[in-house]
This record gives C-alpha cells, sequence and structure tokens, in this order.
C-alpha cells in the first residue's frame, strides 16, 4: 500500500461506501454532526482509517459500521459493500425501526384519486372550524 492508500478523508470513503449518493452530501452530513469516528464527532476532512468505528445517521436511520477497507473512488455497489461491516446491534436497531414505521403507516391509505372542487371546499371548511 502507498501512502495516499493509508487513510483517506471521511467524506470521499462514505460516497465511495454508497452511504450517500453525491460526495456533497456525505460532506454537509460530516459537517453537520451526523457522522461520528470512534465516538467523536468528526469534519468532513478527517481520515478515516481500517478499524475505526463509524456512526452515520442519515434521516431516521442509525448505521454502526466498522471500516474494512478504505477507497475515494465510487464503484459498484458490490465493491462498496466490501468496504464496511456492520455491527448486529445496528442491523437489529434498523429492523426495529423500520418494524415500527410500517406499523405507524399500516393503517393509512392513500385515497384513489385526487380531491376534486367540491372535496377541497369540504376540506377547508372542515380546517376552518377547526381554529
Amino acid at each position: 500500500m502507498d501512502d495516499q492508500q493509508v487513510q483517506v478523508r471521511i467524506d470521499k470513503w462514505l460516497w465511495a461506501a454508497r452511504f450517500f449518493k453525491t460526495r456533497s452530501l456525505a460532506t454537509k452530513a460530516a459537517s453537520g454532526g451526523k457522522v461520528f469516528v470512534n465516538g467523536q464527532r468528526s469534519k468532513p476532512s478527517k481520515p478515516v482509517m481500517i478499524g475505526d468505528k463509524l456512526t452515520i445517521h442519515k434521516g431516521p436511520v442509525e448505521w454502526i459500521v466498522v471500516v474494512l477497507g478504505l477507497s475515494g473512488r465510487r464503484g459498484p455497489a458490490t465493491v462498496a459493500r466490501t468496504l464496511y461491516e456492520e455491527t448486529g446491534e445496528s442491523i437489529q436497531n434498523r429492523e426495529e425501526q423500520r418494524q415500527e414505521r410500517s406499523l405507524f403507516y399500516a393503517g393509512q391509505t392513500m385515497p384513489a384519486k385526487r380531491p376534486g372542487k367540491r372535496d377541497r371546499r369540504k376540506i377547508r371548511e372542515f380546517i376552518r372550524k377547526g381554529e
């Protein structure tokens, strides 16, 4: 390994490991306090090394992963998946969160069509009565 492969910026690694679609989103997440390296809040330029434990908050989901490989280039998803290993605790927490979200939205159904003029008037009237 040469010196460039020993460490990679955290924003590049997050992008290469496909946690974020663009590098700018990865940079915003790292600078916005959504990424922690070994329990410490990180900046986008912080180098990540093999063996580091990352906590990544992406929307309502939290990932806890251990870095297994380094890459500054975005490749296929199969290669990106080999760059990290998700902890069992993280997998279990994400599964529980997924089930909670599915139960939360279980009783809600989308309407068959958009409301018409008469329906919109009824909705506005109903909302105004609540004020």
